[in-house]
């Protein structure tokens, strides 16, 4: 017994170290070749003027996408990839407009979205849900940025409005965090999701999969209500938290895929499947989403109880 203890206990410490050296990594400024570096590079969206994209394709090497909404008073910005990217957003908005950044907005407090929040907050307002203050001020080690939490905070909505222009921060239900926000741009027609939609590759080309962040009130249950939402909203265009530039139809993939997702997991749990029979009951591999064995457990978890 004291064995099996021991085991545990090591195997336990073994698994947070590599988890801490894997959020050290991500929070390392990684070296990209020229073909990367143009795809990271800052870009108008096509026929909605003002607004920019800094793309990204994952959490690990490029961060989250940028929106930049640049108009006569000001420069507003929806999420700033890592604790590092500061100077280079800084430097990138420089190329297309003069204007300063003003206001910086969260899709959530994840560091890869809103790591260069501290930076910005001497010359610009720092906005997000009142989850993302919470959830940023009460977590810890190397992924964390509690100095960067915002000062101004909202419940369900609020909105900017800065040289004739509207953005307006939703928050429409539980999904990847409790703090998830979608960021709209009405006269735009155009979304930012943050991560409660992602699409495609990452950079080092595997695919990427919807993550619940249960540690920060992340939940499945609730997500495809909140997708439900957040396609009632009036837009054509989609930033999604990592990927291309889309459109509406490819959040109603994901919604449907999420949907199935779920289904087929309480399908599995009806027909008497316990949690360690799950992983290997479930087929989703139509779905083309690589979800880890823990991260389905997690699932079940939820849906039991």
């Amino acid at each position: 017994m004291k064995i099996s203890l021991f085991r545990g206990a090591l195997i336990a410490l073994i698994t947070i170290a590599l988890c801490y050296a894997g959020l050290i990594t991500a929070q390392q400024r990684p070296t990209f070749t020229a073909e990367q570096l143009d795809r990271l590079r800052i870009r108008a969206v096509p026929e909605k003027e003002g607004l920019y994209l800094m793309p990204g394709f994952d959490g690990s090497m490029s961060g989250g996408n940028i929106a930049i909404l640049a108009t006569d008073e000001g420069v507003i910005i929806v999420d700033n990839k890592y604790s590092y990217s500061y100077e280079n957003i800084i430097r990138q908005v420089a190329s297309v407009t003069s204007q300063p950044i003003r206001y910086v907005l969260n899709t959530h407090h994840h560091f890869d979205h809103a790591g260069s929040n501290a930076s910005f907050m001497p010359s610009a307002q720092v906005i997000g849900h009142e989850n993302v203050r919470i959830n940023m001020l009460r977590n810890t080690g190397p992924s964390a940025s509690p100095d960067g939490a915002p000062r101004i905070t909202f419940s369900d909505k609020t909105s900017i409005h800065l040289g004739g222009v509207e953005v307006q921060a939703h928050h429409l239900g539980c999904g990847h965090t409790n703090g998830d926000s979608a960021i709209l741009f009405p006269e735009l027609r155009t979304i930012h999701t943050g991560d409660l939609f992602i699409w495609g590759d990452r950079m080092d080309g595997s695919t990427m999969a919807p993550f619940i962040d249960y540690a920060n009130g992340g939940c499945a249950s609730d997500w495809v209500a909140t997708l439900d939402q957040i396609l009632a909203l009036d837009f054509d265009t989609v930033i999604p938290g990592h990927g291309p530039l889309l459109r509406k139809a490819e959040i109603r993939i994901f919604r449907d895929k999420f949907e199935q997702l779920l289904s087929r997991i309480g399908s599995a749990m009806s027909s008497g499947v316990n949690r360690e029979g799950i992983v290997s009951a479930l087929d989703i591999s139509d779905l083309n989403w690589p979800l880890a064995p823990d991260r389905i457990q997690e699932i079940y978890d939820e849906l039991s109880q």
